[in-house]
């Protein structure tokens, strides 16, 4: 199996984690949508573990998150006549 060089990882988590798409990465490292995936998958993991192992027992008391998408069943469409703000 072939491995990526660091360059090439490095290239990979700088355009992801810039918010582009998987396509627009392959096309702009040249690296096959395939291997991206797997190296997407790959990262998750090593990042899971590190989270695991780190982020325990914090003394937070208010947590701030950008981007987090879970409000998508909240859609205009998807919302409930009962719900819905009057305007």
């Amino acid at each position: 199996m072939n491995k990526l060089i660091i360059a090439k990882r490095t290239q990979l988590i700088s355009r992801l984690v810039e918010g582009n798409s998987i396509r627009a990465t392959t096309r702009m490292t040249g690296v096959a949508v395939n291997t991206v995936m797997k190296f997407v998958v790959d990262v998750g993991r090593v990042c899971s573990v590190y989270q695991d192992k780190h982020f325990v027992n914090l003394p937070c008391k208010r947590l701030h998150c950008d981007e987090i998408w879970s409000f998508v069943g909240a859609k205009a469409k998807n919302v409930k006549s009962d719900k819905k703000e009057k305007r």
